[in-house]
């Protein structure tokens, strides 16, 4: 039973999942690459139940470890101190932003698939990269609840798998097992399932101030265990690109 935490950046995506973790009764240690010093804020605002460390006392600290950092650095995840940890990938590839990486845009290796290569002793597993941090920080409800939404999930090993699915159940999310990481393609940009289903319908002719409000103001559209499974089924591939 995950108790503890641990976050390996803490941006957007990472400050929501620390937020859904504290508001669940959990205990997150935090990190990044500026310093714990530059966590002060976040920490205040969780409370008694976050501290911050370094990205190495972070990954030993948590019984999960979310690393949630831009995907072009990866390779800088602690691999050492990962080792024998499950780490949950939160990452997508974005080439304007990540540079160009031949084995993905080959279709060669998903990016998860890439992570876990880096991370050679851990069992990664992919959740968290297909819906945006707001919707993500405000659509949790309680187990059985009829507008409980479901995310995808995708790893190699099962045990693995289970561990975040009852995590995500904790947060209040179901969780839709997609199969392996080569499948976490199927919740990569661009997808079905990515983003879009969670978003109500983007008023037309907003300026760009309408257009955050809108974004941090509107509440997602809840999208169930089975809407996820069907985005997924409908998930087909040009097989020239394959950009995560």
């Amino acid at each position: 039973m995950t108790k503890t935490l641990g976050l390996i950046g803490s941006g957007m995506i990472g400050g929501a999942v620390a937020r859904l973790a504290v508001a669940a009764g959990l205990d997150v240690v935090l990190s990044n690459s500026r310093g714990p010093e530059t966590l002060a804020d976040l920490v205040a605002e969780l409370g008694d139940h976050a501290r911050a460390v370094t990205p190495e006392e972070a990954a030993q600290a948590g019984d999960l470890v979310v690393a949630t950092v831009p995907l072009k650095a990866y390779d800088r995840l602690p691999a050492a101190a990962l080792a024998g940890r499950t780490v949950i990938d939160t990452m997508n590839y974005y080439p304007d932003r990540d540079g160009r990486l031949a084995e993905l845009d080959s279709g060669e290796l998903t990016s998860s698939a890439l992570v876990q290569r880096h991370l050679a002793d851990s069992r990664v597993v992919k959740a968290f990269n297909n819906i945006d941090f707001q919707r993500l920080a405000t659509s949790a409800r309680p187990s059985g609840a009829p507008d409980r939404t479901a995310l995808p999930i995708a790893g190699d090993d099962p045990g693995a798998k289970a561990d975040v699915a009852r995590l995500l159940d904790t947060l209040g999310y179901d969780a839709v097992d997609i199969g392996t990481l080569a499948d976490s393609r199927r919740s990569q940009p661009g997808t079905p399932v990515y983003v879009d289903p969670y978003l109500a319908p983007r008023p037309e002719g907003l300026n760009q101030e309408e257009a955050r409000r809108w974004f941090f103001e509107t509440p997602g559209v809840p999208v169930s265990a089975e809407r996820v499974r069907e985005l997924i089924d409908a998930t087909t591939f040009d097989a020239t690109t394959f950009e995560n």
